[in-house]
């Protein structure tokens, strides 16, 4: 086996017991990304000098004494995450060059354990896609079948694992761009509550839905990632004051006695046949283990889409008011006036997509609209909340896909909007209700992943970890890798 394919628990304890250097498993993956990447396109930009001045700090700390679980591990950040020094462009042309003066909060607790940053990966622009196609700079390609997207928006962190182009990665989630690519590609994401985990230094989408979350090899890694970045942070007003498990020690492979719920809406028409067979021999492997699976119902499940393709593009039009060619990034250089610079800047700087949605926010918060429109989303986004507290008072975890079909190939949806979001459509309900996710592979369609969330209540990770983790260790989907 080579360094890169280790996951951060493995990698952890060869480092522990001191047969390989953090240099040893730095070198092996920055080699790997240089293998591969020029037909992945994950990465935006890697910094391999930094990197590999980063892993010989750490050995250093190891040296010392320091044990963090993330010591020395080579870890990807999504490129909507501020890292200071370092360029971050949100995937958007309107913020090339745009170098912050700060880290992120999850950033600054990555490089507190001692992680090495290897560079940030590509994203749809703003995070607005499930594709990685709305880049302003390139598509990424899903390492299982190079004409396929890896999903999105943080296409480029899924990729990037599977790949093995790093140990693990961070993402942000507002409507499934965690739990979709990870789906797609093969890995595991986790969606973390809403206030579970700092955004500050997370460039807004859409405020009241944005999460990072990681992408990792299996859910062990990931329970070890979230528990590194999770916890209160004074600098983000949402953030949540309470304490944080330890999601490692709380992993086991039992659920027997555990009530896991179905909701009948996620099992729709218009669903690949091989994907919901693949969910349901997951259900029956969660019966093998003793779970007892129930039917729940979510009535208002089929209004998220709209709910959500109001709410978001309403608070990225807010959000994204800020880019207008004066305070930071691109301005355009032959504005006759300052109106005239806004036009142009934000017409040359911003992509198609990002332009879409601004206007169906500005649109759904006018005048004479924002009743009609925004607040009754706002109305229904408190009724799918009660859907998913209802069926969560009856059982510990909810069962359901991903996505409703593996990735498809790369343009097949590009001029058709409205079955781009469909993707999304079993993931963004989560987003509304604020409450926790993961995605894990279950099954495989013409060599392509399908996967599994763990949908659970309020801060509750630790209980989706664990039902997650024990499907994961009934079953070998998590250990296939794809033929790069």
């Amino acid at each position: 086996m080579e360094l890169y394919e280790l996951t951060i628990h493995e990698a952890r304890d060869a480092l522990r017991k001191g047969e390989v250097s953090s240099v040893d498993v730095t070198r092996s993956v920055l080699r790997r990304i240089e293998a591969v990447d020029g037909r992945i396109r994950a990465y935006l930009r890697t910094r391999p000098e930094e990197a590999l001045a980063a892993a010989e700090e750490a050995d250093r700390r190891r040296a010392r004494g320091d044990d963090h679980p993330l010591l020395g591990i080579p870890l990807a950040i999504k490129d909507v995450l501020c890292t200071a020094g370092v360029e971050t462009t949100c995937g958007s042309r309107i913020l090339e060059g745009f170098v912050p003066p700060y880290d992120a909060t999850v950033v600054a607790r990555l490089r507190q354990a001692g992680a090495v940053l290897l560079g940030k990966t590509n994203t749809d622009e703003f995070a607005m896609g499930s594709s990685t196609e709305n880049s302003g700079y390139f598509t990424t390609h899903n390492p299982w079948d190079l004409s396929r997207v890896p999903g999105g928006s943080s296409g480029g962190s899924a990729a990037a694992v599977a790949a093995d182009e790093c140990l693990a990665a961070l993402g942000s989630d507002t409507g499934g761009s965690v739990r979709q690519p990870a789906a797609l590609c093969g890995v595991v994401g986790l969606k973390p509550t809403y206030g579970r985990v700092s955004r500050y230094g997370l460039v807004a989408f859409a405020s009241s839905l944005d999460q990072v979350g990681p992408l990792g090899k299996d859910v062990t890694d990931c329970a070890l990632l979230l528990g590194a970045i999770a916890g209160h942070d004074p600098r983000d007003a949402t953030s949540a004051d309470l304490p944080v498990p330890d999601y490692a020690a709380a992993l086991r492979p039992e659920v027997a006695g555990m009530r896991l719920g179905l909701p009948r809406e996620y099992l729709s028409d218009g669903m690949q046949p091989e994907v919901e067979a693949a969910v349901r021999a997951a259900v029956q492997v969660y019966e093998g283990l003793g779970a007892e699976v129930v039917e729940v119902a979510m009535p208002h499940t089929e209004y998220a889409l709209p709910t959500y393709y109001l709410i978001a593009p309403a608070e990225a039009s807010a959000n994204l008011a800020r880019y207008d060619g004066v305070r930071y990034g691109l301005s355009h250089p032959e504005a006759t006036d300052i109106w005239d610079a806004y036009r142009r800047t934000r017409q040359e700087g911003f992509g198609a997509e990002v332009k879409r949605r601004i206007m169906l926010g500005t649109y759904a918060l006018s005048a004479g609209y924002y009743d009609a429109y925004y607040l009754k989303a706002q109305k229904v986004r408190t009724l799918i909340k009660q859907d998913f507290d209802r069926a969560l008072e009856r059982c510990d975890a909810l069962v359901v896909p991903t996505t409703p079909t593996t990735a498809f190939r790369i343009g097949e949806r590009v001029d058709d909007p409205l079955q781009m979001y469909l993707g999304d459509v079993f993931t963004l309900p989560l987003n509304l209700a604020g409450l926790c996710g993961i995605s894990v592979p279950c099954g495989s369609a013409q060599g392509l992943p399908i996967g599994l969330q763990v949908l659970g209540g309020a801060y509750d990770e630790a209980t989706i970890l664990r039902v997650a983790y024990a499907y994961e260790q009934a079953t070998d989907w998590h250990t296939r890798t794809p033929p790069l």
